[in-house]
């Protein structure tokens, strides 16, 4: 019994080559095959992919002097740079908008310039700063041209008609003016025709308030333009060292929707200011002052702006928002028929009449007993009648006193009065307030409209002018 279990026992242990291995045995050994195999094949994968890898690396240096390394080093770079380079744009069209909110990148400039002594102010750049909703700071342009502008006070003697009677009474009017010159004897101001029309007393108010005594220089109805000049003699010192000359600009550099300033004697009150864009150009407008011989409407362009123009404001300064005038305002124009816009003469159109005007003899007034006449009798032709007989708008000349001046130089009964010494003339009051500047023995060319079977023919006629003693003799 014991031996047969000892046999048994000694036939189950395992014997190399024998068939009879148990099953679970032969499991484990194969299972560690397995593990062993595939390391193995793991191991000889990674030797081939690094040997390819590597492979790889030195025929990109080869080809390209580039390894792959520095390759994902450089693509790395490439897109931090890009990174940074977007971030900076970013910031600056930030910094623009920013800019542009405070009205610091404005088209016309920025920042503060210095004012020119002796040239008038010189805002070279944008003086603009946005200070609401539309509305923009101006006070450093206004601070340097203020001293520039003017008002004028016209006295003169208006007639009224009440039940076929003529009834005079003193009347006064106000404008404004742009101090344009200084000659060792003068201060030249230019200003609007029709705020120096009629005058029998001018006067200018500087900015200090002092006034002082005006003559006319020379005046262009046509035009709406006038140059009047005041006597340094008649200004104090420190007015003459407070005042500016003003600075004019280039009126056909505007655009439509620039920035304009207006100032002026608005209302008579005193030196004001508004603001407002240049609303159009060129714009054509028959103004009233512009009526020819015949009563025809002449047709000028000018600026349209929406900055307030007021009575008072005729003869003011349009400006840039360099401090330059780029025109001359005219209450006038359009008159009571519009609303929301006011219109200003072009300074490019009016400069080279300024300087004409300018640079004629200043006109004093002549002393009574001094004074020179003509010898006529003369009536108005109004419009009316100009339309109605065909007559050119002037004074005609109802009769001629023997031996007078105007007898001697040849005018008729029926001659019509246009000019005189070039400056137009359509009332007698006008006339005689021309009259006023002349003495016995000047000569004065007078432009006559004479009646000829075909029509009006201008001529013009030289006068030796009289005296009182040669009408009443």
């Amino acid at each position: 019994m014991d031996s047969y279990n000892s046999y048994q026992t000694y036939s189950q242990s395992p014997v190399p080559g024998n068939d009879n291995t148990p099953k679970k045995e032969k499991k484990k050994k194969g299972t560690f095959k397995k593990l062993l195999t595939g390391a193995l094949i793991g191991l000889l994968f990674g030797i081939f992919a690094g040997c390819g890898f590597i492979a790889a690396s030195y025929a990109g240096d080869r080809l390209f002097g580039l390894g792959l390394s520095d390759a994902f080093t450089q693509k790395a770079q490439i897109k931090e740079e890009a990174d940074a380079e977007a971030y900076d744009d970013e910031e600056e069209q930030e910094a623009k908008a920013e800019k542009k909110a405070v009205g610091k990148d404005f088209a016309l400039g920025n920042d503060k310039a210095p004012v020119t002594e002796g040239k008038g102010p010189d805002i070279s750049t944008v003086q603009s700063i946005p200070t609401g909703e539309g509305v923009y700071d101006v006070s450093e342009v206004v601070k340097s041209v203020m001293p520039a502008v003017v008002s004028v006070s016209n006295s003169y003697t208006a007639e009224m008609q009440f039940f076929g009677q003529v009834y005079s009474q003193e009347a006064k009017s106000a404008g404004s003016g742009i101090i344009i010159g200084k000659s060792d004897t003068e201060l030249l101001i230019a200003t609007n025709d029709h705020v120096v029309e009629s005058a029998e007393e001018l006067a200018v108010v500087f900015t200090d308030d002092e006034s002082a005594p005006a003559q006319v220089k020379g005046t262009d109805p046509d035009r709406d333009l006038a140059v009047i000049a005041v006597q340094l003699s008649d200004i104090g010192q420190d007015t003459i060292d407070s005042i500016s000359i003003a600075r004019l600009g280039d009126s056909d550099d505007l655009v439509v929707g620039e920035p304009v300033i207006a100032i002026g004697n608005a209302l008579g009150y005193g030196q004001s200011v508004t603001t407002g864009v240049v609303s159009a150009l060129n714009r054509p407008i028959a103004a009233s002052t512009n009526e020819s011989p015949y009563g025809d409407s002449e047709v000028s362009k000018f600026i349209q702006t929406d900055a307030a123009i007021n009575p008072g404001n005729s003869g003011g300064a349009l400006l840039n928002m360099q401090g330059e005038v780029i025109g001359i305002n005219s209450n006038k124009i359009g008159g009571n028929a519009v609303e929301g816009m006011g219109y200003a003469i072009p300074i490019s159109d009016a400069e080279p009449i300024i300087h004409k005007l300018m640079n004629r003899e200043t006109k004093l007034k002549v002393d009574d007993e001094d004074r020179g006449y003509l010898g006529i009798t003369g009536v108005s032709v109004e419009k009316e009648y100009s339309q109605v007989y065909g007559m050119p708008i002037g004074v005609y000349i109802s009769s001629v006193n023997d031996g007078s001046a105007a007898d001697k130089a040849g005018l008729v009964r029926g001659d019509v009065i246009t000019k005189i010494d070039g400056q137009r003339v359509t009332t007698m009051d006008e006339l005689k307030e021309e009259m006023q500047y002349y003495k016995v023995g000047e000569k004065v060319v007078l432009t006559v409209m004479q009646a000829t079977p075909l029509g009006y023919e201008a001529l013009d006629v030289e006068v030796v002018l009289g005296s009182v003693d040669d009408i009443n003799s």
